[in-house]
């Protein structure tokens, strides 16, 4: 049994107690009337550059890429790299198309995208399949942030039996639950401006003390490449990789933006420039995560050996840095874990409320109710994360995160193309997004879930790819092709309510950071 680390929890517990506090007092933070859905979902789209670049950043490096992408590394090497350049391709992507999203809808009121879905292709149904396909992909994400709080708990030895195993993590997030209830997005943008403080300090200590320790970088990668092969994993990528990881690292960018609360965070700002200048700051965060996946490497070199690789990074804090500062470390990954947490639930609670409930159960009631409905689905959300990490088996969780993103890419003919064309027929969209998802479904259940590279057999000779890159080239091909033959039959399209001024005018930003 591990023994507890008192230092380290207790480092821990003022940290958590910080972020706590934060969380509830940012109800009061860039007043506005939680009340309405606007203001509890996007916090009146007030952020500016500086909010919004922390915002972003704990909302796309969260604890679970703290905990999996060294833990990748310390299993297979240079392939779990991978998360380096998709975190650099997509902040381009970032800067061309999400000022667009903004700017309409600032223009039209929309809070989603299925909302812009809505509006664009004037289609209940294709705004439905972005709704649900978004919220489907957000629920294992959440409970996958759990994993980071049960490292870093099971490290300092509170892991416990039965019951108490889960307590810390269950009273953690009925924490979040309710400060997420009282002050919607509010509370993971300030938090997260200490959750960042937290991980940089983290990052940078741990990147010059622990190389010190273990006898520097040029030891560690030497260590490395001796001791990888064990486990089929190289410093080096093989070449027969080179296609799965160009496809994995560029559908997975285009997949994280697209995430709700990818989403839910740039709508939070305050004009469309202030996305586009966080775009180009962003990339700070591509650098500190490449220093966290070398953490993979060390954790090799400083000989830690577990079969629960959740727990690579921790036992290596704990046996090469101060266990205080490693209760420092754990409780920047356990606030890393709450924010993006609390983003995503909010995230899945604007889908719901403005794409299902009131769409399809309440049209006619007004916008105090709309908001009420959204807290009520936010706390449902969370509480479901939890029970979803608490009651079944974590296995499941990661093989719904590996389609996550398979799903999410497949919205991308709809959103992305849609902002800068109505020609593609709304049937052609559905019908598009419908066989995507069910070809990148059946490419991942084939693997078993295990990974989502797929090995397409094309005569002799065999292409690995990331399964959501095969089903996006076939959802494109039939929304191509059918718009065409959709377009010729003068089949109705529906009405755009939206105007091109709306994707390219600057509406007058709100005052304020």
């Amino acid at each position: 049994m591990i023994p507890i680390y008192w230092s380290a929890f207790i480092v821990f517990l003022i940290l958590f107690a910080m972020v706590t506090v934060l969380g509830f007092s940012a109800s009061r933070w860039h007043r506005g009337d939680l009340d309405l859905i606007e203001e509890w979902g996007l916090a009146g789209r007030r952020f500016g550059t500086f909010v919004t670049w922390f915002l972003l950043g704990g909302d796309l490096y969260t604890a679970y890429t703290f905990i999996a992408v060294p833990a990748l590394v310390y299993g297979a090497g240079a392939f779990a790299f991978f998360a380096v350049p998709y975190t650099i391709v997509v902040f381009p992507i970032m800067y061309i198309v999400m000022p667009r999203l903004w700017r309409v809808s600032k223009q039209r009121n929309y809070v989603t995208a299925a909302d812009f879905v809505r509006g664009r292709f004037n289609s209940p149904l294709l705004a439905l399949a972005v709704a649900i396909t978004g919220i489907l992909a957000t629920m294992p994400y959440i409970a996958l942030q759990l994993t980071g709080i049960q490292a870093v708990l099971a490290a300092m030895g509170l892991s416990g039996h039965g019951f108490l195993k889960d307590l810390p993590l269950v009273i953690a997030f009925l924490i979040l639950a309710a400060y997420t209830y009282t002050s919607g997005l509010r509370a993971p943008a300030l938090t997260a401006i200490l959750k960042d403080i937290l991980i940089y300090v983290t990052v940078i200590v741990a990147c010059i003390a622990i190389p010190i320790h273990l006898g520097g970088y040029g030891h560690i990668f030497q260590v490395a490449a001796a001791k990888l092969p064990a486990t089929k994993g190289s410093v080096i990528l093989a070449p027969k990789l080179f296609t799965a990881f160009s496809t994995l690292a560029l559908g997975s960018a285009f997949a994280l933006l697209l995430y709700p609360h990818a989403v839910t965070g740039t709508l939070g700002a305050k004009s469309g420039k202030t996305i586009q200048r966080n775009a180009a700051l962003l990339p700070l965060y591509s650098l500190a995560l490449t220093f966290i996946a070398i953490l993979g490497y060390m954790a090799i070199a400083a000989g830690i050996h577990t079969k629960d690789t959740s727990l690579v990074v921790p036992l290596l804090f704990l046996k090469t840095l101060p266990t205080w500062f490693a209760g420092f470390a754990f409780g920047a990954i356990a606030i890393g874990a709450l924010v993006p947490a609390a983003i995503m639930a909010i995230a899945a609670a604007n889908l719901f409320t403005r794409n299902i409930y009131r769409e399809y159960f309440a049209s006619d009631n007004g916008p105090n109710r709309e908001a009420h409905i959204a807290k009520i689905v936010g706390l449902i959300v969370i509480l479901g994360a939890l029970f979803f990490i608490v009651a079944i088996p974590l296995q499941y969780s990661i093989y719904f995160q590996t389609l996550g993103g398979i799903w999410i890419l497949q919205t991308v003919p709809t959103i992305i193309f849609g902002l800068y064309t109505r020609w593609f027929h709304r049937w052609a969209l559905f019908l598009g997004w419908l066989v995507g998802m069910i070809i990148g479904t059946g490419m991942a259940a084939a693997e078993s879930f295990k990974t989502s590279i797929y090995p397409l057999h094309i005569g002799h000779s065999v292409y690995l790819a990331y399964a959501g890159v095969w089903a996006i080239i076939v959802n494109i091909v039939i929304v191509v092709v059918l718009s065409v033959l959709f377009n010729a039959l003068n089949i109705s399209n529906g009405t755009d309510d939206t105007q091109e001024q709306d994707y390219v005018s600057e509406p007058g930003e709100a005052v304020g950071q």
